[in-house]
């Protein structure tokens, strides 16, 4: 089970980024459960939505209350940033990442425990809610990802998504981070918006509100809600049941991972 859900190749990119473990007494407290079984435990809450409680220890070592602590300690470590990072690299130096044509994309989950950024869904009888964004290349891998609440306009997440996307190797010559063109829908219809990216040498193809229709906008972005879809195969980020904001990005960044990763694996 270990093996099967951290192979390998992804273990020897965690162990880059994992912080060292805290020394302890010498012949003092319980054994230290390994790193990697934690690191298992906490995608399989990840792809299969249990909660620490439900997580079965027979199957890993660590109990739910190990791998959340443990959870909790690489995130304000931002191990999964770095992760994040090391795949992409990873992936830029052999040429897999197309930044011709990229595409900007959201997605809203309930907050069921409120907790910081969060807002009132408008439509969904004013619950309260986050929305996970993303940018995908033009394969749909996805190069940066974020949250906010639920009633943060599209366009003001615009300039912070397209910034967060890392300094990334290529195959040849210097690191890039910045796509050639980036497609966007209806709610980043504005002119400050294609000012900014037009300043930082990124060509836009904005759909404009009453003027394009929406099945000519998804012929170029259906890559980047595919890979929305992708991610809803991690069903922890089907509900959001955690409090901190930190906590819900980093399930949002490991299911970016993984995605990347299978493209990595192939």
């Amino acid at each position: 089970m270990v093996e099967r859900l951290v192979p390998d190749d992804l273990w020897e990119l965690f162990q880059r980024v994992v912080p060292p473990a805290p020394t302890r007494p010498q012949g003092g407290g319980r054994r230290r459960h390994g790193d990697r079984e934690v690191l298992a435990a906490i995608i399989f809450v990840t792809t299969s939505g249990c909660t620490w409680q439900q997580l079965p220890s027979a199957s890993f070592g660590p109990s739910g209350a190990t791998a959340h602590r443990r959870f909790a300690e690489w995130s304000r470590a931002r191990a999964w940033a770095g992760l994040h990072r090391l795949v992409l690299d990873e992936l830029g130096a052999r040429g897999e990442l197309d930044w011709t044509r990229c595409a900007i994309d959201s997605v809203t989950m309930r907050a069921m425990k409120r907790g910081s950024l969060t807002g009132l869904i408008l439509v969904d009888r004013g619950r309260y809610g986050s929305k996970a964004r993303l940018i995908t290349d033009r394969n749909g891998l996805p190069l940066s990802v974020g949250i906010s609440g639920a009633n943060t306009h599209d366009s003001q997440a615009l300039v912070p998504l397209v910034r967060g996307i890392p300094p990334i190797r290529s195959r040849r010559g210097r690191r890039r981070r910045r796509p050639a063109k980036l497609h966007t829908d209806k709610g980043y219809d504005y002119d400050h918006l294609r000012r900014w990216l037009r300043l930082r040498g990124i060509r836009h193809r904005t759909a404009r509100k009453g003027v394009d229709s929406s099945q000519r906008l998804g012929r170029r972005r259906w890559v980047v809600e595919r890979t929305v879809s992708w991610s809803a195969g991690c069903r922890r980020l089907h509900r959001r049941y955690e409090r901190k904001a930190e906590h819900f990005l980093a399930f949002t960044s490991i299911a970016c991972t993984l995605i990347r990763y299978r493209r990595l694996a192939k």
